[in-house]
């Protein structure tokens, strides 16, 4: 897993609320295995028309939003089923971040699992970074984890709370196999404790 530190980067807004994972990754494409592309088949049915062409006011085909690897979402932002493979479409298609006043409870801690930070930040400081993505289409904010900061274009610079274990996950690039195995040497003392029990 990528380590995550600090991002600087566009940001695209999706500000209407309650947008589910279907959305994101429409079941369909569930079946995929994990070293396929899924950033093709990201927001695939409100993004390309039937005929396979880009819609052409949906926010990721526009220009200045195309590159953009921060999402700025509305309340309650990727709710729904407990796919994890909506991350993975947001991910492959190049998103580090997403910024929203609340989320799926599933889709957050899986965003942990796949080196995505799901950041919480307050409706009225996600509707201003929106206003700004909206008036200056490309401008850049930047997070940055070590601090736990958000910092608008124009220098408005929000705090945000994250798990301890998942700042760590996420700066060491480490997934939950990886972290379990950080402890490998506590392991295998226990379970010499354990086998010494047992003789």
């Amino acid at each position: 897993m990528e380590p995550v530190s600090r991002i600087r980067a566009g940001a695209v807004p999706f500000a209407r609320a309650n947008i589910d994972t279907d959305q994101i990754l429409p079941a369909r494409y569930l079946a995929r295995p994990r070293d396929d592309n899924h950033g093709e088949y990201l927001f695939r049915d409100v993004r390309l028309a039937p005929d396979g062409s880009e819609v052409e006011d949906f926010p990721l085909n526009r220009p200045h939003w195309r590159e953009a690897r921060i999402v700025l979402g509305g309340a309650n932002f990727a709710c729904g089923s407990s796919r994890e493979n909506a991350v993975w479409a947001l991910y492959d298609h190049g998103i580090r971040a997403v910024i929203a006043p609340s989320f799926g409870d599933i889709f957050a801690n899986n965003s942990v699992k796949n080196g995505m930070l799901a950041i919480v930040l307050p409706a009225d400081a996600v509707a201003e970074l929106m206003a700004e993505a909206e008036a200056e289409p490309g401008a850049e904010i930047s997070v940055d984890l070590p601090a736990q900061t958000v910092t608008s274009a124009g220098g408005t610079v929000w705090q945000f709370d994250i798990d301890p274990f998942a700042k760590r996950s996420l700066l060491e690039g480490l997934d939950e196999l990886a972290f379990t195995l950080t402890h490998a040497d506590d392991i295998a003392a226990f379970e010499r404790r354990i086998g010494r029990g047992n003789s």
